[in-house]
């Protein structure tokens, strides 16, 4: 079948992983069976009771639209020839193909895949090419144009339109997702909407007077809600199986910024919708079990991890997954789930996830209850707290006061480490918190889940381990992995500086956003572009490591820059952070 384009042990790999079905995986702790679709609570699992009295008066449950049919990833549609691809490398990005518009029907293409019987790679790839429109020659570029000569505010301003697509539908069999509105899209390989992308994207829409943009992108989110139940990593077929952290309230409070819970009462079905898909699952689950994306803990109370419901190799990465699968020697299917849900959490890949805190073979993502994830959700559940005050639903205030403030509770039980002054990740099977700090810690303050002393001691721990020359480093471990150090990030920027500003603690966040913008001008300066992460320790270049080349565009550097700007005009054009405030906290 695979007639000679891969080592034998790959292709059977890669044979064995497409020909599995999703399932629930193995669990150190006992798994709950997945549900097929995400269900509202009628009533308030026990964890969030209280007392009889003060219990709200539940309205009818929420109706979940009737979800649109999930399409066929191409791993699914094209079988044999899909692997064949793959595993022969004719492409050194792995989203190349999975990306492909096909010429003709699937059945077509795999009848005349059997008839022509390519032997050689080369054979192959002139197959591919007969059959399928690759990505570099459709008709919409996916890059960008710079100007070395523009000031970086008006090249911002002009990146947006060159930025934006308008898919109201797809090309069949692709495994593109068309969206009724127009978009913008990351750039580089990033070709479609990406999801926790975009709000940080959104932050420079208002700056540039492109607050048309920013209608557009929340109606788009609500329509994915809509249509499919949640909000898909990004929009392509082989992103439906996983979610990304959910930002799609915080989103929906850039519409109205002088009063947020005008908007979060317009989208309050969607809000709530996403809610119910991440909390489903959660009545009835017994501690020490997990169900999807809910865990109940020792004490009853619910957190959150991640999770993919598929167990394959992702249809973008392909090769590397099955050959991580070969060379550990791991459960596959289990291996899968946890790069998978890593995928979903946005890091991947990076020290968080790995049980060595080194290597990516040891990821065990489902494992651990992350700091980042239940803060939004906290985020999310004082969003339609507020949307329902705005719009008078006290029944739906008195259960999301109840939610908010288990969250709390839990997230100050299992992720607040006193001793050290920061919030950890938790691994719930081992029953401990993971030892080690990441800038996810900044997250409770982004959401206003923390105290004024628990604020004041993050600062120090960012002062201390995770401020660098060029800003907030991923984490001060160097793994090789791009979620590590010595790479930094624009939404971990903007979710130190805007969490810090909560608590007034400004000369840092200052400090922060001057060494941050100081090393986006300094490399625009060099080469005209913005890049998706920079090397904040040695500063001024862009950062690397990863599955991919570091991409320029780039949405969410775009966005978090504009933003910064306007907060910080006096910083704005640095390109030394030496000039910046000294460290503070």
């Amino acid at each position: 079948m695979f007639r000679g384009l891969a080592g034998a042990g790959l292709c059977l790999a890669l044979l064995q992983a497409a020909s599995s079905q999703p399932q629930a995986q193995p669990q150190a702790q006992p798994q709950a069976q997945p549900q097929a679709q995400p269900q509202a609570q009628a009533q308030s699992p026990a964890h969030l009771q209280a007392p009889p009295e003060l219990r709200p008066q539940h309205p009818q449950p929420l109706t979940q639209p009737a979800a649109a049919a999930i399409p066929d990833t191409p791993q699914i549609l094209f079988k044999g020839l899909y692997i064949a691809v793959q595993s022969a490398q004719l492409f050194a990005d792995s989203k190349t193909f999975a990306d492909a518009i096909p010429k003709f029907a699937p059945e077509e293409i795999l009848a005349r895949y059997g008839e022509a019987n390519p032997v050689s790679p080369e054979a192959l790839k002139s197959f591919v090419a007969a059959n399928f429109t690759l990505p570099g020659d459709a008709a919409t570029p996916a890059g960008v144009k710079s100007d070395e000569h523009a000031d970086i505010t008006r090249h911002i301003d002009s990146l947006w339109d060159q930025l934006t697509r308008s898919t109201k539908t797809a090309p069949r069999y692709s495994s593109l997702l068309p969206l009724p509105e127009p978009y913008v899209v990351p750039g580089g390989r990033f070709r479609e909407m990406y999801y926790w992308d975009s709000y940080f994207t959104m932050l420079g829409f208002a700056e540039s007077g492109r607050q048309d943009l920013a209608e557009h992108m929340v109606r788009n989110f609500a329509y994915l809600i809509d249509t499919y139940g949640h909000v898909p990593n990004g929009t392509r077929s082989y992103y439906l199986s996983r979610s990304q952290p959910p930002l799609f309230y915080a989103m929906v409070g850039l519409l109205s910024p002088q009063d947020p819970a005008v908007s979060y009462a317009r989208y309050l079905p969607e809000l709530r919708r996403e809610h119910a898909f991440w909390m489903e699952g959660e009545a009835g689950l017994k501690p020490g079990i997990a169900h999807r994306r809910v865990v109940a803990m020792p004490d009853g109370a619910v957190l959150n991890r991640h999770w993919d419901d598929a167990d394959t190799p992702r249809d973008e990465s392909y090769r590397e997954d099955a050959e991580l699968a070969r060379k550990t020697g791991r459960n596959a299917p289990q291996l899968y789930r946890d790069l998978r849900a890593a995928a979903e959490s946005g890091w991947d890949f990076g020290s968080r996830w790995f049980a060595d805190g080194r290597t990516l073979a040891t990821i065990n993502t489902t494992e651990i209850i992350p700091i980042d994830l239940n803060s939004l959700l906290f985020g999310l559940e004082q969003a339609i707290k507020a949307g329902c005050a705005h719009a008078k639903d006290t029944a739906c205030v008195s259960e999301f006061t109840l939610r908010a403030a288990a969250r709390r509770k839990a997230v100050n039980r299992y992720l607040w480490d006193a001793a050290d002054g920061v919030y950890r990740d938790y691994g719930w099977v081992k029953q401990k918190q993971v030892p080690r700090v990441s800038a996810a810690t900044v997250y409770p303050l982004f959401v206003a889940i923390a105290d004024k002393p628990q604020a004041a001691a993050v600062a120090r721990v960012i002062s201390r381990d995770l401020l660098k020359a060029g800003g907030i480093v991923t984490s001060p471990l160097t793994t090789g992995q791009q979620w590590d150090a010595p790479n930094g990030w624009p939404p971990l920027q903007w979710m130190g500086v805007s969490g810090l500003r909560h608590y007034s603690i400004l000369p840092l966040a200052e400090t922060i956003a001057c060494r941050w913008m100081s090393g986006v001008n300094r490399v625009y300066a060099e080469n005209g572009k913005l890049v998706e992460k920079y090397d904040v320790v040695a500063t001024g270049r862009p950062g690397g490591g990863g599955e991919y080349p570091n991409q320029d565009g780039f949405g969410w550097t775009n966005g978090t820059m504009r933003k910064l700007m306007s907060l910080y005009p006096g910083d704005a054009a640095l390109t030394d952070p030496q000039r910046c405030l000294r460290p503070a906290a």
